[in-house]
């Protein structure tokens, strides 16, 4: 098949395009690879209705043939059906403003069904925290049963890396990031390591899609036109194009790890998406996975080598700290001689020290972590 990025339609007026994505969906059989070359191409797919019609055909789901629900007690039997009614339970953001609240209610009801369906139906895929944010903008385009059939087919394939019982896989797919800006722009790439910026501040973009981190709906489903009809790892090359794109905006940032997170994590309403998706796929041709594919294992190694190095560093320093702690209770009651009430004083002592001891890298990891509540342990 041709690639689509280097076999593109000449610019078309949007009736013109219309009309086209209208011909790809209704030829018999659809004629997927220009429909590909469409959805990529400025504008996308350019309405809802159209979406609902060529989103299936560019996923192969025949929406005629679509697996009946699972009843409810068989949805609610699975391991994380609870922490998916949670989840579901917080994404009001996801929904449009102004909706009544029964109809939002109504719409939450099938978004766990969406995902319980999924799960129940493959049981070696895992539920992560950010999935629901990927159903929710199908639910709301094409409604819950092919909602549900095209969830599922991304989630064996586009999304599979993230539905493993660990993370390890996502955290290879990050690390082809770094390759591409370097490639892109060493100067830039090199600033951000010296930061030990690392990846994090992405990993949202990933694996929602960028859903969870745009406010814009337009820009969402256009994303996602763009994400359906092309390799997995293109959202990690929409990253690189959006850091390369703030390039100005980093090297302005004083070089640590918590500016240039609190900069990067946040993606400001106003880019210009269809520019950066152009400069996405020109990423792509010039550097492909194939050619990073040395690169990330590597990054992979030296992260996960870094990682384990830090969790042997934070263990001595808890053994550390116990030792500390015991000999500080050996000795309360000459510290109470010379400090009134000393317990709570140490107490204080205590906090502030070891509130000097984190580094700003840690505290703004600690920070993002806590709002993704990764803190509860689910994802490492």
């Amino acid at each position: 098949m041709d690639d689509p990025f280097i076999r593109s339609y000449p610019a078309l007026s949007k009736k013109q395009k219309f009309a086209k994505i209208e011909s790809c969906v209704n030829s018999n059989p659809a004629d997927v690879a220009s429909l590909r070359q469409l959805s990529i191409s400025r504008g996308g797919l350019l309405s809802n209705e159209l979406r609902l019609k060529a989103w299936p055909k560019l996923l192969a789901v025949n929406v005629s043939d679509i697996s009946p629900k699972p009843s409810s007690e068989d949805l609610q039997a699975h391991r994380d059906y609870s922490q998916v009614v949670m989840d579901v339970n917080r994404s009001l953001k996801r929904f449009p403003p102004g909706m009544q609240d029964d109809q939002r209610m109504a719409l939450q009801d099938q978004l766990v069904d969406v995902i319980m369906r999924v799960l129940v139906k493959n049981p070696e895929l895992h539920y992560y925290q950010g999935y629901h944010d990927i159903c929710v903008t199908f639910l709301l385009v094409v409604g819950e049963d092919v909602a549900f059939a095209l969830v599922e087919k991304l989630s064996i394939n586009h999304l599979r890396d993230f539905m493993d019982s660990n993370m390890d896989r996502t955290k290879h797919m990050l690390n082809y990031l770094y390759p591409i800006l370097y490639k892109a722009n060493p100067e830039l790439c090199e600033y951000m390591e010296s930061a030990e910026l690392g990846t994090i501040f992405s990993l949202s973009w990933l694996i929602t899609w960028y859903g969870h981190v745009l406010n814009d709906f337009r820009h969402i489903v256009r994303l996602y036109d763009f994400f359906i009809a092309c390799h997995p790892l293109m959202p990690i090359y929409l990253a690189a194009a959006i850091v390369l794109y703030r390039e100005k905006e980093v090297l302005a940032c004083e070089c640590e790890m918590c500016f240039i997170h609190s900069l990067l994590s946040k993606i400001p309403d106003h880019l210009p998406f269809e520019q950066l998706i152009a400069k996405a796929g020109d990423l792509y041709l010039q550097f492909p996975p194939a050619a990073l594919a040395n690169e990330a294992i590597i990054k992979f190694r030296k992260s996960t080598a870094l990682e384990n190095s830090r969790k042997l560093q934070h263990g001595s320093r808890s053994q550390s700290s116990d030792s500390r702690v015991k000999k500080s209770k050996q000795n309360g009651k000459l510290l109470s001689l010379f400090i009134p009430d000393g317990s709570s004083k140490l107490m204080k002592v205590t906090v502030w020290t070891l509130g000097a001891v984190l580094s700003a890298a840690v505290f703004a990891v600690f920070n993002a972590a806590a709002d993704w509540d990764w803190l509860e342990g689910r994802w490492w």
